[in-house]
């Protein structure tokens, strides 16, 4: 467990003074509310370890630490009060290079982990880093119930589409076909959508960026940090050692704009080098993609995050496939729902109103025991 070289260790007093900033859910509160904020200047430094970051060369993790590393002083919170909790894998080595709280943790187990911390400590700013190998194979069901319940964390799932500290074998996410050290005459397997899992376990806030595209990156991350309950950022990152060049398409500039649909909340949903295409509902609930000036501009359909329905959602998830026909980026879905947190506080005082604050050394020495001397 890494320590910070902060300043002061304050914690929240639970009160419901807001420290925070942007958009609240329902309850009034953002995600950072309760967390203590610094009344010194942060830069990029001030979250840098004196550890080697030891990733291999050219391995997308180093543009994710960095924009993560930049991004953080923007919030003002007190480095003490931020934490990040890894499972195992390559990107669980996160913590270490963080000049924060960090639990380099076990495999899958990280949003259990950080369950507990995050309900236990209202005053943190908990994040998860975890793989597509670490959150959907042996971490699935810790990830979904994460998601269902709406604990107030921040997953950050690095999608490389392989194994990579383990050499190379396919993994939830990778393509059928993919032939590996594991899978010689190619992958059996259907691979998860990480977005279409998220949503249909309810997730609160569910977005998709790219390792590559920083300002694309943080933006996405504001959000995420901002909102009360989990947030799940799928970051697609490149293993340039076991799966280079899996994302090539969304980063070449003469196709990936006419691959690439950007979501924004309240705007109508363009894409391509002109934004002469875009997307219409169909009668089923899907979407088609079709030319800006064939149609009624009042046929393109408008991206909503915060409807409390998940369909269009959903929809939005299905359209990208393993050749990358078109692929949406963005915040797919931000709406306000209590996070568990949240309820387990308030059903924790209303036992302590109704019934007294207890005293623990009376219940363990109560009913049925003896003394052996």
């Amino acid at each position: 467990m890494n320590g910070v070289n902060g300043h002061g260790g304050g914690t929240a007093n639970g009160a419901d003074t807001a420290n925070g900033t942007g958009a609240a859910n329902g309850t009034g509160r953002t995600a950072l509310s309760l967390v203590p904020k610094t009344d010194q200047k942060q830069t990029l430094k001030d979250f840098k370890t004196d550890q080697e970051v030891r990733w291999c060369p050219g391995c997308g993790d180093y543009a994710i630490l960095a924009a993560v590393q930049s991004f953080l002083p923007e919030l003002g919170l007190r480095r003490e009060n931020i934490t990040f909790v890894s499972g195992i894998g390559c990107s669980s080595r996160f913590p270490y290079y963080m000049n924060t709280y960090g639990f380099h943790s076990i495999h899958g187990r990280a949003p259990a982990i950080a369950t507990g911390l995050a309900t236990s400590r209202p005053d943190l700013s908990v994040w998860v880093v975890t793989g597509d190998g670490d959150a959907l194979s042996i971490g699935g069901n810790h990830l979904i119930h994460a998601l269902r319940r709406n604990v107030n964390l921040k997953i950050l799932l690095f999608n490389n589409r392989i194994y990579g500290l383990t050499k190379g074998q396919y993994s939830p996410t990778s393509e059928i076909g993919k032939i590996t050290k594991s899978t010689p005459m190619g992958s059996l397997d259907a691979p998860f959508n990480p977005i279409s899992l998220a949503i249909g376990a309810e997730g609160t806030f569910v977005a998709r960026t790219i390792d590559s595209d920083r300002k694309h990156l943080q933006s996405v991350l504001r959000e995420a940090a901002q909102h009360e309950g989990t947030a799940l950022v799928e970051i697609y990152q490149n293993c340039n050692i076991f799966n280079d060049n899996a994302f090539e398409p969304l980063k070449d500039a003469e196709v990936r704009d006419d691959i690439t649909i950007r979501l924004e909340h309240g705007k109508p949903i363009t894409f391509g080098a002109d934004q002469q295409k875009a997307l219409r509902r169909t009668p089923g609930g899907s979407f088609e993609v079709v030319n800006v000036a064939d149609v009624d501009p009042a046929e393109i359909a408008v991206h909503d995050a915060h409807n409390p329905d998940p369909s269009q959602a959903f929809a939005l998830s299905r359209l990208d496939s393993p050749a990358f026909e078109h692929t949406p980026i963005g915040v797919f879905r931000n709406v306000d729902r209590p996070s568990y947190d949240q309820e387990m506080r308030a059903q924790m005082n209303e036992a302590v109103e109704q019934q007294g604050k207890g005293d623990l050394a009376a219940l363990l020495g109560s009913g049925d025991t003896w003394r052996i001397d």
